[in-house]
């Protein structure tokens, strides 16, 4: 492998581990690439995405998440019902985010809901959301609403 070739990989490497925002991290807890989006202009919910890190040497949880955008905010999930149907549900005990170890909150799947927004999602425009975790507490995250992302296609 070339010189330029293996600075290259390390530099990717490296630059999937930065935070969006160095502010987003408390304690061992880092928030990378969170974005937000609603479905149209005039939807009363729509959801935040991120990457949660965790570079402790033991387990955490997310257990909560609010914001003053949305009447309420609620940590979900998709469950596959009996006829196949996906539905989405609160995962009251929150998300384990494993030590050394990240969790993704992406569409489809783990996510957080925000239902009944005050004001509608405003592409590039920035929604203030404070995650709260077992160990490390609270991280304030300013997400930027991004309406034209598209989900990651998925590999097997």
């Amino acid at each position: 492998m070339s010189f330029k070739s293996l600075a290259l990989a390390g530099a990717t490497t490296l630059m999937m581990f930065a935070p969006v925002y160095a502010d987003e991290t408390s304690g061992d807890i880092m928030i990378k690439d969170a974005y937000a989006r609603s479905s149209t202009a005039k939807s009363t919910s729509g959801a935040a995405f991120m990457v949660v890190v965790n570079t402790g040497t033991s387990d955490d949880r997310m257990i909560d998440a609010r914001t003053d955008i949305s009447k309420r905010t609620e940590l979900h999930t998709h469950i596959e019902d009996s006829n196949g149907v996906m539905n989405m549900v609160h995962v009251e005990e929150g998300f384990v985010i494993p030590a050394g170890g990240m969790h993704m909150l992406e569409r489809g799947s783990d996510h957080v809901m925000l239902m009944g927004l005050t004001d509608p999602l405003v592409q590039d425009e920035t929604i203030t959301l404070i995650l709260t975790f077992e160990h490390a507490g609270e991280v304030t995250v300013e997400v930027p609403v991004d309406l034209t992302r598209k989900p990651k296609k998925m590999s097997h």
